[in-house]
């Protein structure tokens, strides 16, 4: 949809923004399990009126949850790396979707994304936080370790810029993707004390996802006293391109596909059953259990802590 379009007719639908989040649906869903699909879990839901951003919209779970949420009524916005890779996604889908460039590694466009969604809308029902990467091997950005700066420190930067918005939504939601994977983390969790990624770069997913945990945590005792809420889970091992840089065998056995991926990311993002559930963290629609670390409220504080400052410069 063209941009103006968008913009015009989430105006109109400003109204509905202001009434409670309402849908046929009032309890969890009836069939939720580890085969369930996003469409099956959003069943009945009506989203006409909400925003949602959800990034890494171009493939794997980020398409799928933009194609489902956009089917139930949902504006959505969309990223990508490239304004191409947004477009020809968005197009795909039956709904309304509009695409933004954001570069996780470049903290200038995290900033630029989030100007660019701030520009169209007053409100955000739905942030969605599922881009991510996984590698093989030792890579940096700035002295820092890659998975780390894409999946934690690019996203805590938007998430900072986009907060207003979500706070601003009748029942705004922030939902992190994370991974079971959290568990493989380095011994004593986050490596603060160099986050270069040297001697430990071969959990460094794991790392970053514990780092996703421990944000959403963080960020729902921040919210305390608002309407909005943080949750964070984990869509399985899904099928998806995030494991084009690693070897054929490394892929466990019976992966979900995307469409059961996106179940649980949907399921956090819309449901009205979860309507006041914040720090939570969920697998397969369902409350799930953590590692120590990932349930670490004072490490979650320093990680906000030590984010704040190695992104200071383009926090709003």
């Amino acid at each position: 949809m063209h941009r103006r379009a968008f913009i015009r007719q989430v105006a109109i639908a400003g109204v509905a923004a202001h009434l409670p989040f309402t849908t046929q649906a009032t309890t969890a869903p009836a069939r939720c399990n580890r085969d369930s699909t996003a469409e099956e879990v959003t069943k009945g839901l009506e989203l006409t009126g909400k925003v949602a951003v959800v990034t890494g919209c171009n493939s794997g779970i980020g398409f799928e949850t933009m194609r489902v949420l956009a089917l139930c009524g949902a504006h959505v916005i969309g990223t990508a790396r490239t304004l191409d890779k947004g477009k020809e996604a968005c197009a795909r889908i039956k709904g309304e979707a509009i695409p933004v460039v954001l570069e996780l590694t470049d903290f200038d466009s995290v900033a630029a994304c989030a100007k660019a969604i701030r520009d169209m809308v007053a409100s955000v029902d739905m942030l969605i936080l599922n881009a991510g990467i996984v590698l093989d091997d030792w890579q940096q950005v700035n002295g820092l370790e890659k998975q780390f700066v894409v999946n934690h420190l690019g996203h805590f930067i938007l998430t900072q810029r986009l907060l207003d918005r979500v706070t601003a939504a009748e029942q705004g939601r922030v939902v992190v993707v994370g991974s079971g994977n959290h568990r493989d983390a380095p011994a004593g969790g986050i490596q603060f004390d160099d986050l270069s990624g040297r001697g430990w770069y071969k959990r460094g997913y794991a790392h970053s996802k514990l780092a996703n945990g421990l944000f959403s945590l963080q960020l729902s005792q921040r919210l305390r006293g608002t309407r909005a809420t943080s949750n964070c889970l984990t869509p399985g091992p899904v099928d998806t391109n995030i494991r084009r840089d690693l070897p054929a065998s490394s892929a466990p056995a019976n992966l979900k596909s995307p469409a059961q991926g996106a179940a649980t990311v949907c399921y956090v993002a819309a449901h009205p059953s979860l309507k006041h559930v914040s720090g939570e963290y969920f697998s397969d629609c369902k409350p799930a259990p953590q590692s120590a670390d990932q349930t670490n409220r004072a490490m979650a504080a320093k990680l906000w802590q030590v984010s704040t400052e190695l992104t200071r410069d383009h926090l709003a």
